[in-house]
């Protein structure tokens, strides 16, 4: 993982968990431990999907920068499909609160997008290739 890579994952990972435990309190705090229990599984959730699919894209961006784009896409439907079958799969489950389990998710898909993108704003990334000055410029294969 490239180190601007890494500190926008932290950028996003550390507030996105402090938001997760404010939803974990407020579930508790609004429907008691089945809502404390909803909104842990909710967080968990977003934060392993959203940490999975920047560690693929990271991984597939050092590979070929033409497929980050694809992986990006693809990573997104299967985080999609992957959601919609748990959450049909638990649907008749009783031991969480669904309306805290779908608030929290909802929320830190929010708080995590919203660090993320700040984070990749303020990472001051290069858009050319440093390693490539105008001496470079004509040379073969250059």
């Amino acid at each position: 993982m490239h180190s601007t890579d890494a500190r926008i994952l932290r950028g996003a990972v550390i507030p996105t968990s402090l938001a997760g435990l404010g939803a974990i309190i407020a579930g508790l705090l609004l429907a008691g431990g089945k809502g404390a229990l909803g909104s842990a599984i909710g967080a968990v959730l977003v934060l392993v999907f959203f940490t999975l699919g920047m560690l693929v894209v990271s991984y597939v961006s050092r590979l070929s920068q033409q497929l980050v784009m694809a992986a990006g896409l693809f990573g997104y439907l299967v985080k999609l499909v992957a959601v919609i079958a748990l959450i049909a799969a638990l649907n008749h489950v009783t031991a969480w609160n669904a309306h805290a389990f779908g608030w929290t998710v909802l929320a830190l898909t929010i708080v995590w997008l919203a660090a993320e993108v700040n984070a990749t704003i303020n990472a001051k990334t290069p858009y050319v290739d440093p390693g490539r000055g105008s001496r470079d410029l004509g040379k073969p294969g250059a």
